[in-house]
């Protein structure tokens, strides 16, 4: 008897609330390159609204809709050119978020000018911000990157 009393509010709240504690809404993640900002969401509500830097316009961040195909709390990176001046060479790029092909979402602790397109094409966050979304993004969160870079010098 004891049993099924301590049972019965349970019982009465998931008859008045069917499917509120179990059933999650859909996540998603906008990264909006033309006002250089990332929003992810859960259904219709906003849970983050990060600025972003996105790749220069000659180095274009990929537009469209993806998802993530890998998550590395650490990552080494290298790209650029030599001969052209822009090599690089980054060592423990905290949260990585690979959304397609080479490109990803990352922390990014060489600069802080966010809001400027600043990259060879991922889109670099404040790695607090980053931190967040790592932990809160998952293999089957759509990635929808859209919008025109805004012109930048050098």
């Amino acid at each position: 008897m004891l049993k099924v009393l301590l049972l019965f509010p349970i019982l009465i709240f998931f008859s008045l609330f069917p499917g509120k504690i179990l059933a999650q809404e859909p996540k998603r993640v906008e990264v909006d390159l033309t006002n250089q900002r990332l929003y992810a969401f859960e259904g219709q509500n906003r849970v983050f609204d990060f600025i972003i830097s996105s790749g220069k316009p000659w180095w274009p961040t990929p537009v469209g809709e993806f998802k993530p195909w890998a998550k590395l709390r650490w990552e080494r990176m290298r790209g650029g050119s030599v001969q052209y001046g822009t090599y690089y060479d980054l060592a423990n790029v905290p949260f990585t978020v690979y959304f397609y092909k080479g490109y990803a979402l990352h922390g990014t602790y060489w600069h802080n000018n966010f809001g400027v397109p600043m990259s060879h094409g991922c889109v670099n966050l404040k790695t607090d911000d980053a931190g967040l979304l790592y932990n809160w993004i998952d293999f089957e969160t759509p990635i929808k990157i859209y919008g025109q870079t805004p012109a930048v010098t050098s």
